[in-house]
C-alpha cells in the first residue's frame, strides 16, 4: 500500500476525538464524523482543551498544537470522510448490529485498498470484518483511554486479516508514538476482559455500602499506585459504554460480566459522565 497520509475516524466521542488528535500530532490529515454538529463541535472543544493543557505543561509549542488542530477537520456525510481515506477508525458505540452496519458502509464508500479498523473494546473483529468484502483488510485497533495520554494500542487480527494489513497497522501505530500489543480475537480480548470486571466490582462495591466513591477511587490510588480510581476511569470513558461493554460479555462469556445495579440505574437515567456532566461523580459541563 501506498504511503498512508489521510485518516478517517468514525465517531467524535471521548475515543474518536482523542484518536483524530493523536493521527492529527502525528502529521496525518484527519476526518472526523458524527451524526450531530453539536458532537463535532464538542469533539474540537475537547482536542483544543487537550492541546492547550500540553502547551501549559511544556510537551508541545502553541504552533505545533495549532498545526495539528488545523489538519482535522469535521463533517457529518461519512462519504466524505472517509472516500480518500487510507485508514479508517471506527470509534462508535459498542453495539455488533452498530458496528456491522457502519463496516458494511466502509465496505462500499472506501477505495478498495483502504484499511478498516475498528476500536472495539469487547466485540469479534471477525464478526465485524464479515460485514464486508474485504475481511483482509479489517483489523482491530483498541486505544487505552485517554487516547493522547496513554501509550497503548491492543491490535486484534480477526480470521481473515492479512499480514499486509498487520504490518501497515504496526508501522502506523509506531508513527503515532504509540506501543502495540497483540490479543486473539475473542470477547474482551485482553484489556476488557480484566478491566470490565475491575470496574463492575467497584460498581459493586459502591452499590453494597462498602465504601464511599471517593475512597474506592483514592484506594486504588494510593495503594494499588492507579493514576486514576475505577469509577473516576469509568466516568472518563462513559457508563454507557462500560454499561455496553459488560452487557455483551455478559452475554459471551457468562455471569461474572453482570451489570452491577447501580450502573444500570446510573445509564437509565442518563449520567453517562464526563461527557454528561454527571456519572458517578458532578462535573461542570
Amino acid at each position: 500500500m501506498e504511503q498512508i497520509k489521510n485518516i478517517g475516524v468514525l465517531g467524535a466521542g471521548t475515543m474518536g476525538n482523542g484518536i483524530a488528535q493523536v493521527f492529527a500530532q502525528a502529521g496525518f490529515s484527519v476526518a472526523m464524523v458524527d451524526i450531530r454538529d453539536e458532537f463535532v463541535q464538542r469533539a474540537f472543544n475537547s482536542i483544543k482543551m487537550s492541546l492547550d493543557i500540553m502547551i501549559k505543561k511544556g510537551k508541545i509549542s502553541e504552533e505545533y498544537a495549532k498545526d495539528a488542530f488545523r489538519r482535522i477537520r469535521g463533517t457529518l456525510d461519512i462519504k466524505d470522510a472517509v472516500c480518500d481515506a487510507d485508514v479508517v477508525i471506527e470509534a462508535v458505540p459498542e453495539e455488533i448490529d452498530l458496528k456491522k452496519e457502519v463496516f458494511r458502509q466502509l465496505n462500499e464508500l472506501c477505495k478498495p485498498e483502504a484499511i478498516l479498523a475498528s476500536n472495539t473494546s469487547t466485540i469479534s473483529i471477525t464478526a465485524i470484518a464479515s460485514a464486508t468484502t474485504r475481511r483482509d483488510k479489517v483489523i482491530g485497533m483498541h486505544f487505552a483511554t485517554p487516547v493522547p495520554v496513554m501509550k497503548g494500542v491492543e491490535v486484534i487480527t480477526g480470521l481473515d486479516t492479512s499480514e499486509q494489513t498487520l504490518e501497515v497497522t504496526k508501522d502506523i501505530i509506531r508513527k503515532i508514538g504509540k506501543e502495540y500489543y497483540f490479543g486473539r480475537d475473542c470477547p474482551g480480548f485482553i484489556g476488557n476482559r480484566q478491566l470490565m470486571v475491575f470496574l463492575n466490582e467497584a460498581f459493586n462495591v459502591l452499590w453494597e455500602g462498602v465504601a464511599t466513591a471517593e475512597n474506592i477511587d483514592k484506594g486504588a490510588k494510593i495503594s494499588f499506585n492507579h493514576p486514576m480510581g475505577p469509577l473516576e476511569l469509568a466516568d472518563l470513558i462513559g457508563l454507557d459504554v462500560v454499561f455496553d461493554c459488560l452487557q455483551y460479555l455478559h452475554n459471551e462469556l457468562g455471569d461474572r460480566y453482570r451489570p452491577s445495579p447501580i450502573l444500570k440505574q446510573m445509564v437509565a437515567s442518563g449520567y453517562y459522565g464526563r461527557k454528561t456532566g454527571r456519572g458517578v461523580y458532578k462535573y461542570e459541563q
